[in-house]
């Protein structure tokens, strides 16, 4: 079999069955993308390829129980789990990064896609009631995984505005979901 020409989708399923071809596969074609984005927080090449080893080991150990329907975010979202757990380890949070960050993908979890897409529905509604600054950097953030850095260079402000920016929106959305949750958890009690 040509594991080249498959889609992730494709490699993810014959991962789920066993096949070691696939998991070579998605590794030639990840392993990269999750160094990059350990280095560019940990800043340590050594403890960057110790991330990629252990999310990629913890594929392979796990892959019958998961059901992974986008690798690669699935892939990022091991990292900064992985990365989170190596700051928690060391007692040691980055200082423009908010380690709430690690936190925001959607669960690896969740009970049902149509949970996941009411969520999502939920946190867009929420943005466009947002300011327009604010919300470009949550967006940025958030959506395109662009640093505190490169967004500031994008929207031509300081690092520190963007984290205040990034540090408001995430407690709007907090208090706007929790709110949320206490409405449906009433609804469901009854």
């Amino acid at each position: 079999m040509c594991y080249k020409t498959l889609t992730d989708t494709q490699l993810a399923d014959l991962l789920h069955e066993g096949d070691e071809g696939a998991f070579n596969e998605i590794y030639k074609r990840f392993w990269k993308k999750i160094y990059n984005e350990s280095y560019k927080r940990l800043k340590d090449a050594e403890l960057a390829e110790d991330v990629v080893q252990d999310v990629f080991a913890d594929l392979w150990i796990k892959r019958a129980g998961r059901n992974i329907e986008n690798l690669a975010a699935y892939l990022v979202s091991a990292t900064r789990y992985q990365v989170f757990m190596l700051y928690k380890k060391n007692n040691n949070q980055p200082f423009f990064e908010c380690p709430l960050e690690y936190l925001n993908h959607p669960s690896l979890f969740a009970d049902s896609v149509y949970e996941v897409r009411e969520l999502k529905d939920c946190i867009n509604e929420w943005m466009s009631m947002q300011p327009e600054k604010r919300r470009e950097v949550f967006r940025l953030k958030f959506i395109e995984d662009k640093s505190t850095k490169e967004i500031g260079e994008v929207l031509n402000i300081s690092q520190k505005t963007v984290q205040n920016q990034y540090t408001t929106s995430l407690h709007s959305l907090r208090s706007t979901l929790s709110k949320l949750l206490l409405v449906l958890l009433f609804l469901f009690a009854r």
